[in-house]
C-alpha cells in the first residue's frame, strides 16, 4: 500500500509551515507566557493570514470557494499549527463547516460557507471540550415544533465561544436521536459565561433557554454528529502530535547543549532511552492519526474494512492522550529545573498538552470503547 501524501495534501503542509514560521509560541511575546495567563482573544492577525493562504478553505468544495481536500489534509495542517500553540479556532471552525457543508441545508449552506472559507465568519462547536468523549452526555434538549426547533439547557467548556459568530450545539431529541442546531452568537435566549481552560483559552458555559432555531439551521440527518465528533476527535490528535514533535525537538536541542561531567547530557545512556521511548510514542501516535483520518475519508464498503471508523479513532485517542503526556513529562524531567522557568516556552507547551489529555478523555475509557467494538464486529 502506498502511504505518501498526495500532492495536494503537501501542498498545504508548506502553506502551513509558511504561515507558522515567525509565530511565536501561544502568538503572543515571550513576557505574556506566565502562568495563569488568560488570552481573552484568538489571534486575528494570524486568522486572517491562514484566511490569505486559502488554508481555511482547504476542506470546502471548489464551489463554496475551497480546495475541497479531506480530513488527512487538515490534520497535516493541524500538525504544524500546533508545533507553534497557534491560537487560533481552525479545528473547531473547519469541523463545523464540513458538517455543514456535508449535511447542511441549502439557505444554511449559502449563509455560512463562503464567509467561513474566507474566515469573516468564525464558526465554533459545543462539543464538551473538543471531542465530546462521552456522547451519552449531550445536556441540551431539542424539540420541534412545525418550522422551528427549541433548545434548551447547558453546555460547558465550548472553545472560542465568545469570538466565533456562529455556534453548533449538538442537542438530543429525547428519542436516542441528536441533531446540530449552528446559532449565532447573539441569538437570543442564548447566554455565555466565562470559563477557562488548563493553557488559559477563554471557553464559556453555553445557557439556552427556550432558544427558537429556524429548521433549516439545524441539521437531524443520521451520523451527523458523531461524525462531526470523529472529526473533532482525530484532529485533537493531530494537535497532539504536532506539540509533542515539537517539545521531542526542543528536548533534543537542550540536551545536545546540556554538559554534565564534560560531556552532553544527551549522550548519557538513561537520557538516550528516555528520549528514544518518546520518540516512539510519537511514531505510534502519527500512524494510529493517519490511520483514523484515512477511514473517516474512505468510502463505506469493502473499503472500510468490518470494524466502524469509530474503531480507529479510539485506537487513536488512546495513543494521543497517553502519549503527549509521557512527551512532555519526560521533556520537564530532563530540562531539570530550566522546564519551569517561565521565560522558557516548556512550561505552556506542558499546559496545552495537559488541556489536549483531558479534552480526548480517559485511554481507559476509549480502550472499553474499543472492547465493545471488537465484541460487536469480530474480526476473525
Amino acid at each position: 500500500m502506498d502511504f505518501t501524501f498526495t500532492e495536494e495534501q503537501q501542498a498545504a503542509v508548506e502553506a502551513a509551515k509558511a504561515v507558522f514560521a515567525d509565530v511565536a509560541p501561544d502568538g503572543v511575546p515571550s513576557p505574556a507566557l506566565t502562568p495563569g495567563a488568560v488570552a481573552e482573544e484568538f489571534d486575528r492577525p494570524l486568522w486572517a493570514t491562514l484566511a490569505g493562504s486559502d488554508l481555511l478553505g482547504l476542506v470546502l468544495a471548489e464551489e463554496h470557494g475551497g480546495a475541497g481536500l479531506d480530513t488527512i489534509a487538515l490534520c497535516l495542517v493541524l500538525r504544524e499549527a500546533a508545533r507553534v500553540l497557534a491560537r487560533v479556532p481552525l479545528l473547531e471552525h473547519c469541523a463545523t463547516a464540513m458538517a455543514v457543508q456535508a449535511h447542511g441545508s441549502p439557505e444554511l449552506t449559502a449563509a455560512l460557507l463562503p464567509g467561513a472559507g474566507r474566515g469573516t465568519l468564525v464558526l465554533t462547536v459545543a462539543a464538551q471540550g473538543r471531542t465530546g468523549h462521552d456522547p451519552a452526555e449531550l445536556a441540551v434538549t431539542a424539540r420541534r415544533e412545525g418550522a422551528v426547533w427549541t433548545l434548551d439547557g447547558v453546555q460547558t467548556a465550548v472553545p472560542w465561544a465568545h469570538s466565533s459568530d456562529w455556534i453548533a450545539v449538538p442537542a438530543h431529541t429525547g428519542d436516542g436521536e441528536a441533531v446540530l442546531a449552528l446559532l449565532p452568537r447573539t441569538t437570543e435566549g442564548l447566554t455565555l459565561a466565562d470559563q477557562y481552560s488548563t493553557s488559559g483559552e477563554k471557553f464559556a458555559e453555553l445557557t439556552l433557554d427556550r432558544v427558537r432555531v429556524p429548521a433549516a439551521h439545524v441539521i437531524d440527518a443520521p451520523g451527523a454528529w458523531e461524525r462531526l465528533r470523529q472529526v473533532l476527535a482525530t484532529g485533537t490528535c493531530a494537535l497532539a502530535l504536532g506539540l509533542g514533535e515539537a517539545v521531542l525537538t526542543m528536548t533534543s536541542g537542550y540536551t545536545s547543549k546540556r554538559e554534565q561531567f564534560g560531556f552532553p547530557v544527551a549522550t548519557f545512556q538513561a537520557v538516550a532511552v528516555q528520549a528514544a521511548d518518546r520518540y516512539i510514542d510519537l511514531r505510534a501516535m502519527e500512524v494510529t492519526l493517519w490511520q483514523a483520518a484515512w477511514r473517516l475519508d474512505a468510502a463505506t464498503g469493502a473499503a472500510g474494512g468490518p470494524l466502524p471508523a469509530s474503531g480507529d479513532v479510539a485506537v487513536a485517542k488512546i495513543w494521543a492522550s497517553e502519549g503527549v503526556r509521557r512527551v512532555v513529562q519526560t521533556a520537564q524531567h530532563l530540562h531539570g529545573g530550566f522546564g519551569a522557568d517561565t521565560d522558557y516556552p516548556l512550561h505552556r507547551y506542558h499546559a496545552w498538552a495537559k488541556q489536549l489529555e483531558l479534552q480526548l478523555g480517559p485511554a481507559a475509557a476509549h480502550e472499553e470503547a474499543l472492547g465493545d467494538l471488537l465484541a460487536a464486529h469480530p474480526l476473525g
